[in-house]
């Protein structure tokens, strides 16, 4: 039974669990799907390269805004409650809404919808089609298909099993994420070593033919690699969201996302890098599971089964960092009076948001059945940067506004980085906007949609707070 009223979160979240939230939450699916989708985007081993650089060098300078942030305003929800801040509560709202409709359980379904591709390699009846419904949309002549197949309804049973470990404690939560962040990095790590030493590769797979783009060709065709690049990167702010349940926030929340981005950084390029090697440019953008396909160039396919199995394991613990970190979002805002009641509350033994982890799971669970891989990973993107720049906007508009805030931790390079990191998500923005604008508008439709819900949910509250 759930807590009728709001009891507190707990600081249960020691070092080593912050650290595997970030480095757990960002090696994923991405790794190991991306650098096929990339090299389609781009083109070029070069691009390829150079837009996995740019991804980690942008996802580095957003940690090093991120962490003020957090280190200086431990509080759920991270952005939510920084943007509140800075502006005001109708643009932490507009973050909080957007995450948790869209965002959130966008990532959550796409995570799950991950794990499900690395299933297929392994039993290939769950990729296969039961039904293809199609639909005419507006103003297009060309009609809609959707597939469904057991990818679906398994990627919703993944998301249940998931909530439900979490739903009992954030300590256990924590103690998962350790696990399965140890068993990821050793997967990715052995995938790089054995592609480089045991391979077979060559480096004339690194030259390709030279593709025909125009400047503003290649421009474009960097800007979208870089795009699916950063899903790989994202999930360095996700710690910021349970800044409430970090011990020592000051310290752990800036050291773990800084350095948790660097040496994603470097095991990002290095994969990468060993992906080309082995295979040549055509087969690296045609794979399906990349790493799989490298390691069994290398060994044979027994091998690439058991790594296909340890990357399901990847895969489980980015599910368990995103659902985890998101829930405290919907239940900062429902604990503020600006969401569904549904959402409020803290358990009174567990000290975890359970209502929000299982409203979460509902609406992720919506968007599993509904969605793909590709389409949700770019709408996320899109619109979690819109905020992520927001979010830099803030932290500067925050050292002049409250100079005395202490803050444990100053932005390194400030302000020329946070500037550049803004500027760098209006133009990833932009970018998409304009290559995926139905996902896009959809995303910023549902943005606005939560306008009149404001209006209600903080007459609502003040009507509640008022003396009688």
């Amino acid at each position: 039974m759930t807590a009728q009223r709001d009891q507190g979160l707990v600081r249960a979240l020691g070092p080593w669990a912050a650290a595997a939230i970030v480095v757990g939450m960002i090696i994923g699916t991405g790794i190991f799907i991306k650098p096929a989708d990339m090299a389609r985007e781009a083109g070029t081993v070069g691009l390829v390269t150079l837009a996995w650089v740019l991804g980690g060098v942008l996802s580095l300078f957003g940690a090093l805004c991120a962490a003020e942030l957090g280190a200086a305003i431990p509080e759920a929800g991270g952005t939510y409650a920084y943007l509140n801040r800075a502006f005001g509560p109708l643009w932490g709202y507009l973050f909080g809404w957007t995450y948790s409709i869209i965002g959130a359980p966008t990532s959550i379904a796409t995570l799950a919808a991950g794990l499900l591709v690395f299933a297929s390699f392994l039993f290939p009846a769950v990729g296969a089609p039961l039904h293809v419904f199609r639909f005419s949309l507006p103003f297009s002549h060309v009609p809609f298909h959707f597939t469904f197949t057991w990818a679906q309804p398994l990627a919703v049973a993944a998301i249940a099993l998931v909530t439900f470990i979490n739903y009992f404690g954030v300590k256990l939560g924590g103690q998962v994420q350790v696990a399965l962040t140890v068993v990821k990095i050793a997967a990715v790590i052995a995938v790089i070593l054995i592609g480089f030493f045991l391979g077979k590769g060559s480096v004339a797979n690194f030259h390709t033919a030279s593709t025909p783009f125009s400047h503003l060709g290649i421009v474009a065709a960097l800007l979208t690699a870089v795009a699916s690049g950063l899903w790989a990167y994202d999930g360095w702010i996700n710690l910021a969201f349970v800044g409430s349940e970090v011990k020592n926030p000051g310290r752990n929340i800036p050291l773990s996302m800084i350095y948790g981005v660097i040496a994603v950084c470097l095991i990002y390029t290095a994969m990468s890098t060993a992906c080309f090697y082995v295979l040549p440019f055509a087969k690296v953008a045609a794979s399906a599971h990349i790493a799989s396909d490298v390691v069994a160039r290398a060994t044979g396919a027994s091998a690439a089964t058991w790594m296909t199995i340890v990357m399901m394991i990847c895969a489980l613990g980015s599910l368990n960092s995103s659902i985890l970190t998101n829930a405290r979002v919907d239940y900062a805002m429902a604990r503020d009076g600006l969401f569904f009641r549904v959402a409020r509350g803290v358990h009174p033994r567990f000290r975890t948001p359970a209502n929000a982890l299982v409203f979460q799971g509902v609406v992720a669970s919506v968007m599993a059945m509904t969605g793909t891989f590709e389409s949700l990973s770019l709408l996320y993107i899109f619109l979690v940067w819109i905020f992520y720049g927001a979010q830099t906007v803030g932290l500067m508009v925050l050292r002049r506004k409250e100079p005395d805030l202490p803050r444990p931790y100053r932005t390194w390079g400030y302000p020329v980085v946070p500037v550049i990191f803004i500027l760098s998500a209006l133009a990833l923005a932009v970018d998409l906007l304009v290559e995926t604008p139905f996902r896009a508008t959809m995303g910023l439709a549902v943005m606005l949609v939560g306008l009149p819900l404001y209006a209600y949910w903080r007459r609502r509250t003040a009507r509640e707070q008022a003396p009688e």
